[in-house]
């Protein structure tokens, strides 16, 4: 079964300067109980996918074409209030800044008893599932953690507590926002293990965005590559990792400071920048930074299939 289905989705934004196409033509697949990866540098078109997944698009922003089909329903023809019944029930999201995600002025204990105001259990029982949540993340000593404000908890707490609230109801699917970007390498490292493991037990879906590569290789079964709001490669890890088809993600990754073999004063960089969306190029949107491109390069390039599951969108994978 696949709990989140995205094809074709054309996202824009109406600016001073003329119409702004944030994503193009965006296609993938959360299957259910595994996690997917987003991957890509900053203005790839992140957030405003996870916008549009929740219905939570600037007034200036709209959904041009295309479909977000999450379980049995169409979330681009829900209205405010539909959509505000699925968040938080059956799509939940954990952020990457946990202080912004908690309220200050609440304790744990009555933001967490908030999160199920559509639960009819008494209040002892709120507080007693928050306590078994907030143990599931490891939280020590559980029940006076509810009397506590967020900014008695450390960060790495923080986010423990957000990934809590955010898994309270259950949802089918869990979209996780950079968590691990505010962290230091080593509760980053705990944190991911802290994931997988709550993905396991609660046998949710996890969309997981991040712009780095170690953490998406070390969580992920799929991956899906954006540029400029374009998904140019997706498959699984290994397939992705292993074997880079797009020029983009083969570039990606040698900029991986991980996979740098000798001590360097520079670190690789990819020359160029992002497009300007609101006069997109005719052809591969990837064309202006690619050291391989060539005159087949001046037409949109179509998805090409290169078998169980891995796709890119390049010309130069007709040649595979």
């Amino acid at each position: 079964m696949t709990v989140l289905v995205i094809q074709d989705l054309n996202v824009s934004f109406s600016t001073e300067d003329g119409e702004l196409l944030a994503l193009k033509d965006v296609s993938f697949e959360v299957p259910e109980q595994r996690i997917v990866g987003i991957v890509g540098e900053s203005g790839c078109g992140k957030s405003t996918l996870i916008n549009a997944i929740l219905g939570l698009l600037a007034d200036n922003g709209r959904i041009c074409s295309g479909s977000i089909g999450f379980e049995e329903a169409e979330l681009t023809t829900l209205s405010a209030t539909e959509m505000q019944a699925l968040r938080g029930q059956r799509i939940s999201t954990v952020f990457q800044d946990p202080m912004g995600a908690l309220n200050p002025v609440l304790s744990v204990g009555r933001q967490m008893r908030n999160i199920q105001y559509r639960s009819k259990l008494t209040r002892a029982e709120k507080d007693a599932h928050s306590v078994e949540m907030l143990r599931l993340v490891r939280i020590p000593d559980a029940e006076a953690a509810l009397k506590r404000y967020p900014h008695q908890f450390s960060g790495g707490m923080k986010q423990r507590i957000a990934i809590a609230m955010a898994l309270m109801m259950k949802p089918a699917l869990l979209i996780a926002d950079e968590p691990t970007t505010a962290l230091d390498a080593t509760l980053e490292v705990a944190t991911i293990e802290l994931l997988r493991d709550l993905q396991q037990q609660i046998g949710c879906s996890v969309l997981f965005i991040s712009h780095h590569l170690g953490v998406i290789a070390e969580l992920c079964d799929d991956v899906v590559v954006m540029y400029a709001g374009e998904v140019v490669e997706r498959g699984t890890t290994r397939q992705v990792f292993n074997a880079p088809t797009h020029p983009y993600t083969a570039r990606l990754l040698e900029c991986d400071p991980a996979r740098q073999t000798e001590r360097k004063r520079e670190l690789p960089t990819i020359p160029g920048e992002i497009p300007d969306l609101r006069q997109r190029p005719a052809g591969c949107i990837f064309a202006s930074r690619c050291d391989q491109r060539a005159e087949a390069c001046a037409a949109p390039p179509p998805d090409f299939a290169l078998g169980d599951g891995h796709f890119v969108r390049c010309v130069l994978a007709e040649a595979t």
